[in-house]
């Protein structure tokens, strides 16, 4: 039987630089943080609106936010919103690794 290849490309890590889109390492920083806020809200079995009590926001931003819809929210906003929850947010910066072809911004 034939072999047939499969034609891919492998991912630099960051779906948006791969999609082309502007600020892509923003726009990871800004999805990653939005997953852990999303993450949190759904460990403390919050509906949308206590969360956006919580968070001092209407209920359809909570919406947005939960459905990954982030223009209208800035890295610094996004982290405000893990802070209510009560987390701790620890910024680290350090030299860029020879090899790596530019900085990156890590969520972790």
């Amino acid at each position: 039987m034939p072999k047939h290849e499969v034609d891919y490309t492998v991912s630099s890590g960051n779906v948006f630089a791969d999609l082309g889109l502007p600020n892509p390492e923003e726009a990871l920083a800004k999805a990653e943080l939005a997953n852990k806020i999303s993450v949190l809200i759904q460990e403390r079995k919050l509906t949308q609106a206590k969360a956006a009590k919580l968070l001092g926001i209407d209920q359809p931003k909570v919406s947005m936010l939960l459905r990954g819809r982030l223009t209208g929210f800035s890295i610094e906003r996004l982290m405000r919103f893990l802070l209510l929850l009560g987390q701790d947010i620890n910024i680290s910066v350090y030299p860029n690794p020879q090899g790596r072809s530019k900085a990156q911004v890590f969520v972790a």
